[in-house]
């Protein structure tokens, strides 16, 4: 079964905006996991505006489910928390500085050498690896040069054109996800899938391993309680025979 990990950076976005500790972020983090979450997802950025680095050793140390930490792997701090921390799981994403959210996969071709290189560096401490890439063939194909474990497909494109014309939208993730099953890569997918989408996609995907959702679940929890949209999302995940 696909796996859902929540992305809690929304929590720490709101608990920044009034300078104390509310929301919660580690309580956050253990609740989804109590809640049937599969993993916990976060993506520290160097201003710190929403998760800070503090968060992420305290939520390494508390939670037992899957930890995956996402960031650009330029940023040497980045480097030296995911190094500290050991996640299960580092997804490198290719963000300028001050970029406000990820909106591009990897150039797995052009950055060839530097990837092999930094994903050696993570692999080497335990950590599995997974490198944001569009659904792109040729991107595909370049990721496996790179050496990394799975790619990560970012799925904004299929979510904007989803409502218009779903098999459209989902084909060339459907081509790609067959690409990176016969070379052997693990799966993950993330960015604006929800409650609409989320579903559909995850029925005409192969071999899809997890699914990162952080924005529109905790828009959801807003109206439908926390809890309530965890176990939402799984449900899309779940009920694949309908």
């Amino acid at each position: 079964m696909t796996k859902l990990s929540v992305n809690i950076n929304k929590f720490a976005t709101l608990r920044n905006s009034r300078g104390s500790n509310n929301p919660d972020v580690l309580k956050a983090a253990l609740d989804a996991e109590r809640f049937g979450a599969d993993g916990i997802t976060v993506h520290p950025r160097p201003d710190e505006r929403h998760i800070r680095y503090s968060d992420v050793r305290a939520i390494k140390s508390a939670i037992k489910t899957e930890f995956n930490i996402e960031g650009n792997c330029r940023e040497q701090k980045f480097v030296d928390l995911v190094l500290e921390v050991k996640p299960h799981q580092v997804t490198l994403v290719p963000d300028a500085l001050g970029q406000l959210t990820s909106d591009h996969g990897w150039d797995t071709i052009k950055n060839k050498d530097y990837l092999v290189k930094m994903i050696a560096v993570f692999q080497k401490a335990g950590i599995r690896t997974s490198i944001f890439v569009d659904p792109d063939l040729k991107m595909i194909e370049g990721a496996l040069e790179t050496g990394t474990n799975r790619i990560e497909l970012y799925t904004e494109s299929y979510a904007t054109h989803f409502l218009k014309d779903k098999e459209e939208a989902i084909r060339p993730y459907i081509d790609a996800a067959k690409k990176a099953h016969e070379l052997g890569l693990g799966i993950n997918a993330g960015h604006d899938l929800d409650l609409r989408n989320l579903k559909y996609f995850a029925q005409n995907i192969p071999g899809l391993d997890e699914v990162s959702i952080g924005h529109a679940l905790v828009c959801d929890a807003l109206y439908i309680g926390y809890e309530n949209a965890v176990q939402m999302y799984k449900r899309q995940l779940m009920q694949l025979e309908g």
